[in-house]
């Protein structure tokens, strides 16, 4: 969806399907022994069962990942105490933000297909109409109780939601399509999609399961199969390739061991990606704070003024917001520390209209709202 004019002619972003807030969650969905408690486990260094029998992990596994970031290294040169990571939730099956799918795209003569063979495009159609499907169990009920309200009812209030859950109906159940293909729904309609977070609403990464010797050859005969069948049927949504058993071979090894294999075999870690990849679609980023007690990255949606972002440090910095001083973190590592930053004249004032970039550093300035004045 296009960004709408604003007053003044600004850009006003569009409204997103599917989740509120800034917190990114991400939910791991596929068949049986495809390689999600694999994942779930090198993602979160945790020990969820990962045994070869179907649906061994019925019930939801969930864990907190710290996002990977170079800049953290801010915490060494303002000597500071703290550092307090932006985290990532990860957990099993279906309420969730981000739901990738997990395709198995390899062969093993130990792994057990739910389905009897190796077909991932088949997978990801059984995985798409299953999460259809889900939705299709919620919208009867939904619908049904407004027709109460707001039709037999006579709740006018309520008639604009019917109507809209009526068209909802037509889309996800007679047409049979995930609610974020619809090509243009409208803010209102938008609003009444976040207020029941349907799970075809929410966007899609597609990892693909593949061996290792495959993943550091980058050859697979499913990649391209599985390529085309994304750009048709999601397009736009990004297929990330990873190794399960090379991911989980590297997290047992040392950080020198690691870095020896990876430059031996000319491959790297795919973890990185996947969770940046989670972040940027779903057009996230975030800024940072610094002082002696702690440094600490606050997630924003991109597009978000200065007085807004503050608010996501207190309300109080928001409503009172006076100014915002900005360094640029590329400033920063460039010249060494704040004072070198301003000596070089790169230190900035910003007022309310300024939009916060990914990796500012940020001094807020504010007026307490009920402080008492002085005399």
């Amino acid at each position: 969806m296009a960004p709408k004019k604003a007053k003044g002619d600004a850009l006003k972003p569009p409204p997103l399907i599917g989740r509120f807030g800034t917190s990114l969650k991400i939910g791991i969905v596929g068949l049986p022994n495809v390689g999600k408690s694999t994942f779930f486990n090198v993602l979160t260094k945790s020990e969820a069962a990962a045994e070869n029998f179907p649906f061994c992990t019925i019930d939801p596994n969930e864990s907190r990942v710290p996002i990977p970031d170079e800049r953290f290294f801010l915490c060494e040169n303002v000597n500071s105490q703290t550092i307090l990571k932006n985290c990532v939730w990860c957990r099993w099956w279906f309420a969730l933000w981000l739901c990738p799918v997990s395709a198995g795209a390899f062969e093993d003569e130990d792994i057990i297909h739910v389905e009897g063979t190796v077909d991932p495009v088949r997978d990801m159609e059984i995985i798409h109409e299953e999460l259809r499907m889900k939705d299709e169990e919620m919208i009867s009920p939904i619908i049904d109780k407004l027709e109460k309200t707001a039709i037999r009812g006579g709740d006018k209030k309520l008639k604009p939601e019917y109507d809209i859950m009526c068209k909802i109906k037509g889309w996800v159940v007679d047409e049979k399509k995930h609610v974020r293909y619809y090509p243009d729904w409208n803010d209102k309609e938008i609003e009444v999609l976040n207020k029941f977070l349907f799970l075809t609403s929410k966007p899609m990464i597609y990892l693909v399961n593949l061996s290792e010797r495959d993943y550091i050859r980058r050859k697979n005969k499913w990649l391209v199969k599985i390529k085309e069948w994304v750009d048709s049927h999601d397009p736009g949504a990004l297929v990330i390739p990873f190794s399960g058993n090379l991911e989980s071979k590297l997290q047992d090894m040392s950080e020198e061991e690691r870095h020896k294999y990876c430059t031996e075999q000319k491959t790297q870690s795919a973890l990185n990606k996947i969770i940046k990849t989670g972040y940027a679609t779903l057009q996230l980023e975030y800024f940072f704070t610094t002082g002696p007690d702690e440094v600490r990255a606050w997630t924003i949606r991109k597009g978000t003024k200065a007085p807004q972002a503050a608010g996501k440090i207190h309300t109080d910095f928001e409503k009172g917001f006076i100014m915002a001083e900005v360094m640029k973190f590329q400033d920063f590592k460039e010249e060494g520390s704040e004072s070198a930053v301003k000596a070089a004249g790169k230190y900035r004032q910003q007022g309310r209209n300024y939009i916060v970039e990914d990796g500012d550093i940020i001094f807020f300035k504010f007026n307490a709202p009920n402080a008492p004045k002085k005399k």
